[in-house]
Formats: C-alpha cells, structure tokens, sequence
C-alpha cells in the first residue's frame, strides 16, 4: 500500500486548523466545492463530500479529537479512494500548529496516487493561505494556484 505524508506548520490555533477538517464552511474553503455533515457531527458522524458531477463522495469521522487529531475513512468514492484513510494528528506550540496530515491505505503507488500527492499539497497550501490570510480561491483555480 501507498501513503501521501506532509508535514505544515499554520500561524494559528490548533482549532482554527481542526474546524477547517471537520465543518461544512472549513472543507469548502480550501478542499470541497461543497459539503455537508449527516448528523450532529463528532467521530461516526458521515459527511458528503462534494466536488461537482460525479464526484459525490461520503467519508465517516473515525477519529474526532478536537484541536488533536481528525480522520476520515473514505466510505463512497473512485475507486482508489474507497477504505482510505484522509487526517491529521495537529501540535499547538507558541501560535503554531503543526499539521501532520497523511492520506493512508491506497491501494497501489499509481497514477491516481501520484495525482494526489500533488493535489494534496495544493490543498494544504490553500488551507494554511485561507486560515492565515483570509485568501479564498474559487474552487475551479484551486489547482492552478
């Protein structure tokens, strides 16, 4: 199996950073075109993850420790992504917060995979940019930025 690993450090408290993982208005800010939690939220809760015509995708909180860690098992999606594993273990430290973010469980080292590493750091980069900065980019540059 194949794992995407990157480490960031974001200039902002630790639930600034955990809030852009687990609500609606912090995944679309910097990952979803759109999104929605099924339930009140908090580890089991599922949220639709939603990136245009078919790309609906559903993922599962299993792991929920608020300004700690987040992960999401990826439960409906392309076919590489289904059983992996999207999340984040977050340090606080001095008006930092270290993000080891890891997307676990690929199925091979494919081109869907090497795609998403590429993604992934995208995305990282635009969530720290929008949590520090207040920058937001309208969900079809993000990846031209």
């Amino acid at each position: 199996m194949a794992d995407i690993l990157m480490d960031l450090i974001v200039k902002a408290p630790a639930a600034r950073v955990f809030d852009a993982f687990t609500t609606p208005a912090g995944l679309d800010s910097w990952w979803t075109k759109g999104s929605r939690l099924i339930g009140k939220g908090g580890k089991g809760c599922e949220v639709d993850l939603l990136f245009g015509p078919g790309y609906e995708w559903r993922a599962r909180y299993a792991r929920y420790e608020p300004g700690v860690a987040v992960e999401m098992k990826i439960t409906a999606a392309d076919r590489d992504w289904v059983g992996t594993r999207v999340g984040a273990r977050l340090n606080h430290k001095g008006g930092t917060t270290t993000v080891r973010f890891y997307h676990k469980g690929w199925p091979a080292n494919n081109e869907h995979w090497r795609i998403s590493c590429y993604c992934w750091a995208a995305y990282l980069r635009i969530m720290r940019r929008t949590i520090e900065h207040g920058e937001t980019v309208p969900y079809e540059r993000r990846l031209d930025v």
